[in-house]
């Protein structure tokens, strides 16, 4: 496995990486894992120069997707709050009620945000639909134990409405047909983010923190073990 250290900065922060591994067929409940090690994680820097050896990617990205399912989550960012929910969500998916299957969904990435949509072909209409500005996206990541599978935090701005009693953080979780499409698909909003920053830049008051994990596994898992600081 390619060793990932680069760091670059997308608003508070990106890690980049090294090149994906290759793709593989999809599965059902897209159980590939990931070698661990005892490697720490480090701390992302404060500045950091953006990476200029990445493609620039042009927008819209369009992926066929696989809908995992939507949980509540207790922070804005970092692995550790996303884990515990694609866990569950894989378990759910791996009893299916008899006869129903995934929703098969279109899921575009834009520098405005990510729009989720039911593919031509898909059977299953348990899914939440609709768009998702990129201001309301706190944090991207592909899995650190299920390789295909890609979680986004979403922040529910109707939850600082006090007459709303709304979770504010969910997980979004959706399984892509090879893990290079789940990296592609999470660099794909990396790069949306930092399109989204420099258009903002000059207004701090639009200014949001947003995090996309391109760590290694290794770095990851290191992260799993820290104490959970988030104020």
């Amino acid at each position: 496995m390619t060793k990932e250290r680069s760091l670059t900065k997308i608003i508070k922060y990106v890690e980049t990486s090294s090149q994906p591994p290759n793709p593989d067929k999809m599965s059902a409940d897209a159980t590939t894992s990931e070698t661990k090690t005892e490697k720490k994680a480090k701390e992302p820097p404060a500045a950091a120069e953006a990476s200029t050896n990445k493609p620039t990617i042009k927008f819209p990205q369009t992926f066929e997707v696989k809908y995992l399912g939507k949980r509540e989550t207790g922070g804005l960012w970092g692995i550790k709050h996303t884990r515990r929910p694609v866990d569950e969500m894989v378990e759910s998916a791996k009893s299916p009620k008899a006869g129903q299957t995934l929703p098969f969904l279109h899921l575009e990435v834009s520098e405005k945000g990510v729009n989720i949509t039911g593919a031509p072909n898909n059977l299953n209409k348990n899914f939440v639909a609709g768009f998702h500005p990129i201001e309301t996206i706190s944090y991207g990541v592909q899995d650190l134990i299920y390789t295909r599978v890609f979680a986004m935090i979403v922040v529910d701005d109707s939850s600082s409405n006090p007459h709303v009693n709304r979770h504010p953080f969910h997980v979004y979780a959706f399984v892509c047909d090879s893990r290079h499409n789940a990296r592609h698909l999470t660099f794909s909003l990396a790069q949306a983010f930092q399109q989204f920053s420099s258009v903002v830049k000059d207004n701090p008051n639009k200014i949001k923190k947003f995090a996309i994990d391109l760590r290694s596994p290794e770095e990851k898992e290191a992260d799993l073990k820290e104490p959970d600081s988030e104020a």
